[in-house]
């Protein structure tokens, strides 16, 4: 007697009968711990990410006016909480370091940056326990129990990484590696954040006509599409790290040629050597010119090569209607991308365009992700919606 009801439920608004069942038996937890539960993970979790855009930030900042040295010691500051101010702490500490001396304008920098990650640890080290809890009250939730733990797993090796920038002299691999991890714990915050929301994609869905929305091949191409722009912009953002390690944003400081020409004299090998010693101090960096123009250069060659990449895929966003926020967030975040990556160029790296470039890095990451995102779960909602006309139709 009630099948009639619900088909016709279904019909109209494009939302599956099995997600409505889903919605349902959360909405049934309403005054149980288990909803209070998940809306603490919503929000530590959108609290986590917004704070790792600052930690990037100040990572960018922090190395850009190269302070990464700013404290030879870890995780104090010449033996203080905090970092030595007075002319007694500074002369006791220089005593104690005197292979550097106390540079206050590089010491608070290194500290804000290492109280905020801490912070950002705390947070994360909460998200597991109130994931952990609401798993346990409500057996039934879907919310992501796995991706906090390998999140909490790279914010230790993350620490770890930012010890041995310090003990090992910003040895360029170590700082790669450590703003690739940064980068990667942004991500996968904004990927968890996607994941608590899913349902607002599938309502997203619900919207269109079934004629608005993509057959499955179309589906499948731009998927793919992506999946390689995304890899060439984790490619890329190596690249800038390494860029950043080894101090090669200079060579050049012309634009679309570098030092007059389009093909300066570059070494490939020295440039791209990760068999670096151990020991020197790297502040400032220890290549010669052609290998920091080789780094540099290539850098530019992946940002060409995701600019021709990225205009065939916002193309084909921009042509499915469910697509089109996808596809003008990327087209936004590529353009200015590029825009502050010629100007660091053409001005000689001035600190806040070189900041908003590592930030609109992660920015363009996160618009693939997003991308991505919308995708998959579209591929979800599809299968439920097939699923629930199965279940809809009548037994023969």
């Amino acid at each position: 007697m009630n099948s009639a009801p619900i088909t016709s439920i279904h019909t109209q608004s494009k939302i599956p009968a099995t997600l409505h069942n889903n919605t349902h038996t959360h909405s049934d937890s309403t005054n149980s711990t288990g909803f209070t539960l998940a809306q603490c993970y919503k929000m530590l979790a959108l609290a986590a990410f917004l704070l790792a855009f600052v930690v990037v930030g100040l990572g960018a900042y922090t190395r850009l006016v190269h302070a990464g040295l700013g404290c030879p010691d870890w995780p104090g500051c010449y033996g203080h909480l905090t970092w030595p101010t007075s002319q007694q702490e500074i002369s006791a500490a220089e005593a104690k370091f005197p292979e550097t001396p106390v540079e206050l304008d590089k010491t608070w920098p290194e500290m804000v940056h290492r109280y905020f990650a801490g912070t950002l640890g705390l947070l994360v080290l909460a998200i597991v326990t109130v994931s952990v809890l609401n798993k346990k009250s409500n057996a039934k939730s879907q919310q992501p129990i796995k991706l906090p733990f390998l999140i909490l797993a790279i914010v230790i090796v993350q620490a770890a990484f930012g010890m041995w920038t310090v003990t090992l002299k910003l040895w360029p691999q170590v700082v790669t590696l450590h703003l690739l991890g940064g980068f990667t714990t942004l991500a996968l915050l904004g990927l968890l954040n996607i994941k608590l929301n899913q349902e607002r994609l599938f309502k997203h869905f619900s919207n269109y006509p079934a004629s608005d929305l993509p057959q499955q091949p179309n589906v499948k191409i731009i998927k793919r599409l992506s999946i390689i722009c995304l890899l060439l912009v984790v490619t890329q953002i190596s690249l800038g790290g390494w860029t950043a390690a080894n101090y090669a944003a200079l060579p050049c400081h012309d634009f679309p040629t570098c030092q007059g020409t389009l093909w300066p004299t570059m070494d490939f090998k020295s440039g791209f050597n990760i068999t670096q010693t151990i020991g020197p101090n790297y502040l400032g960096g220890q290549l010669d010119g052609p290998s920091r123009t080789a780094i540099h250069m290539s850098h530019r060659i992946g940002a060409g090569l995701v600019f021709l990449f990225c205009i065939p895929l916002i193309i084909l966003l921009y042509r499915q209607p469910f697509l089109k926020s996808s596809a003008v967030i990327l087209l936004s975040a590529l353009t200015i991308q590029i825009a502050l990556g010629i100007s660091n160029v053409v001005f000689i790296t001035p600190l806040p365009v070189a900041i908003l470039h590592n930030l609109f890095g992660v920015i363009l990451l996160l618009s693939l992700i997003f991308c991505l995102s919308h995708l998959l779960y579209f591929k979800k909602f599809n299968l439920q919606s097939i699923q629930s006309d199965k279940n809809l139709s009548p037994r023969s």
